[in-house]
């Protein structure tokens, strides 16, 4: 019975038909997009040769998400958010379409490939925050918890196995072929969602424009718990992303072996898909923002003995450990996030806090990049891990609501 109450709570697959339907479609269009980015990524690079247009790829993915979303989220909160996911999902399925017909014939630039790029991630940029409402809709709120770290093994799930599957799909059909089975995988995810009631906002319509994007960010203004949620994860990420330095803590730690650089991201993943296998400890809990800081917390310090250890074996198994505790801190944020802002304002929160996942990561390697090139990798790691643990200790000691943020309590 312990063993069973550990383990991931699979009740909303087993007991709600519409959740399980939704989930089925994330998970396809999650391995079809990791495929797309490989293939994306060789196409760029046979064609150039150039880390400058590879590293092109991600600020096409990025920068709608990052210019758009917190317009895109205030138009979810304002017409049916089944209609507009189906729209986001038909927009993105018809850019990998074109993907395909310019990697069978070839001749495009690759400005072009990049454009089609961007183009999806403002599909994407509508259809997240849409997706991330549908779970107050789908499920009770017993089982939202659950809800969020089964969408979270799926996530991880696409990320662990997407890219080794596009590869061999770029291998065996080409670029064009591997664009082709993600356009299906969208046409899958379209054909999931189609059942689904009509998902009408609750509440007043936003007003349009800047003036519904101002509603939202005086909520996040007003509400501690999702305020300090969403600081919580944008202090770790900005200020201990540790990406960006794994070619440096390799060379200067150990030895530059290719064989330990490529398990380093293999071991945050490996930890994050433990953590939602066992999230059943954690999302049964009654508090989810105190799970959160610890989550985050946990992150920090695993990350400093990570940048401490000699030993190669030991440090993987520090980063692991970051990997679970990375898990925990976004599915208890989700919790946060999902409980704590009314329906009527979800599309705009949503995308607030799809912004700080997509923008904290980028913004943090960066950040860790400067200041290893200033210092050492190891200071850079180290340092992070420090001041990710003193932010959430700060915030913790400013904003007790999100710590005391549980079932009963409101967010304000």
């Amino acid at each position: 019975m312990a063993v069973r109450h550990a383990l991931i709570d699979v009740t909303p697959l087993r007991s709600q038909p519409l959740f399980r339907r939704v989930w089925i479609g994330g998970l396809c269009s999650g391995f079809g997009s990791q495929m797309t980015l490989v293939a994306v990524m060789f196409q760029v690079w046979q064609r150039t040769h150039s880390t400058v247009w590879t590293g092109a790829v991600g600020v096409a993915q990025a920068l709608p998400i990052m210019l758009f979303g917190l317009f895109a989220g205030a138009l979810v909160d304002r017409a049916d958010r089944r209609r507009i996911y189906l729209a986001a999902v038909t927009g993105s399925g018809a850019c990998s379409a074109l993907l395909a017909v310019q990697g069978f014939a070839g001749g495009l630039p690759v400005a072009g490939v990049l454009g089609l790029v961007a183009a999806q991630s403002c599909f994407g940029a509508l259809g997240g925050p849409a997706r991330r409402t549908f779970l107050v809709r789908l499920l009770p709120p017993p089982q939202q918890a659950a809800g969020l770290a089964l969408n979270r093994i799926s996530f991880q799930s696409a990320m662990l196995l997407g890219p080794a599957l596009g590869g061999l799909l770029v291998g065996a059909v080409g670029v064009g072929g591997c664009y082709l089975v993600d356009a299906l995988t969208f046409a899958v995810s379209l054909a999931c969602v189609a059942g689904l009631p009509p998902m009408l906002p609750a509440g007043e319509p936003p007003r349009p424009g800047l003036h519904g994007v101002a509603e939202g960010l005086r909520f996040l203004a007003g509400s501690p718990a999702v305020r300090a949620a969403l600081l919580t994860d944008l202090a770790s990420t900005v200020l201990s992303m540790p990406i960006s330095l794994f070619p440096l803590i390799n060379a200067e730690r150990f030895g530059n072996d290719p064989r330990t650089l490529g398990l380093f991201l293999s071991a945050i993943a490996v930890g994050g898909v433990v953590a939602s296998v066992l999230s059943g400890t954690f999302t049964r809990l009654s508090r989810p923002g105190l799970v959160m800081l610890c989550g985050s917390a946990a992150w920090g310090v695993a990350l400093v003995l990570f940048g401490l250890v000699p030993d190669a074996r030991a440090g993987l198994a520090f980063l692991s450990l970051a990997g679970a505790a990375d898990t925990v801190a976004v599915v208890a944020r989700g919790t946060v996030v999902q409980r704590f802002t009314p329906d009527g304002l979800l599309g705009r929160v949503a995308a607030a806090e799809q912004i700080v996942g997509q923008a904290g990561p980028d913004v943090g390697n960066l950040r860790a990049g400067v200041v290893a090139g200033l210092t050492s990798g190891v200071t850079a790691l180290v340092s992070g891990g420090l001041l990710c643990v003193a932010a959430v200790l700060l915030i913790d000691r400013t904003t007790p609501q999100l710590r005391r943020a549980g079932g009963n309590l409101e967010a304000g």
